[in-house]
């Protein structure tokens, strides 16, 4: 008996909330975005443009994307690194940061030319779980919210996903997000693991291990999600290859 209760214990420590600061920043990082214009970036112009020093995104109902679009970094890729950024947005819609991604081929003519797949790391500007920023979602794909926001999880072909602890309760997330504010990112990608952290802490540590989902290299671009019309921000974009 005594050993049964203590396994159960144990079951539930390993699910309780486990706080983790974001690592200091690597020297080294190379600045994305020039605070004045789109070099290195491709965009649908109608909806991308700079203001103010940011990246500013936006959809209107006389002016909407047919579905998601994309503001696509032109000048290198993602594997291993280390990304860090600020954001904020309306509550409208969604928005989402591209990494290890894929640009989809289109045909001339076309109404949107930017589109990706791949993994993408929500961005949203509510607090309430598990509609948050910071979970992963399979853009394009086939496994859609792949790990959610304050999970650390493993995911394997044959059992899918597992969740090995919680990272941050509702009530701590709440509190960490700053609803209409600037919110900072910082995503770390070594190999298949996958570590995200907002404002300082870790709330997602991902593990993929899917032989043919996987994703090792590929873009990094910026989302306006198709719909309701929104928009969003992005300012002091930064990256370094691990």
């Amino acid at each position: 008996m005594t050993r049964i209760l203590t396994s159960a214990i144990c079951a539930v420590w390993a699910l309780a909330s486990v706080a983790a600061e974001a690592p200091a920043e690597t020297a080294g990082m190379t600045r994305l975005f020039n605070g004045k214009d789109l070099t290195g970036w491709d965009g649908d112009p109608k909806l991308w443009s700079v203001r103010d020093g940011v990246i500013h995104g936006e959809t209107t109902p006389e002016n909407p994307t047919k579905g998601n679009t994309f503001l696509i970094w032109k000048d290198g890729v993602t594997k291993d690194f280390e990304l860090r950024l600020s954001f904020r947005c309306n509550a409208a819609n969604n928005s989402g940061i591209q990494y290890r991604s894929k640009r989809i081929d289109t045909k001339p003519g076309e109404p949107n030319q930017w589109r990706v797949r791949g993994y993408q790391h929500e961005i949203r500007n509510e607090a309430k779980l598990p509609n948050v920023s910071g979970f992963i979602y399979d853009e394009g794909g086939k496994r859609g919210r792949i790990c959610l926001a304050g999970e650390k999880a493993v995911w394997n072909a044959e059992t899918k996903k597992t969740v090995e602890a919680t990272l941050i309760t509702p009530e701590e997330f709440a509190q960490l997000m700053k609803v209409d504010q600037w919110n900072e990112v910082v995503i770390v990608a070594k190999g298949n693991r996958i570590q995200h952290y907002l404002n300082g802490r870790l709330t997602l540590d991902f593990t993929d291990n899917d032989p043919q989902l996987a994703l090792s290299e590929g873009v990094l671009a910026l989302q306006l999600h198709g719909g309701k019309p929104m928009w969003a921000e992005y300012r002091d974009i930064r990256i370094k290859a691990l």
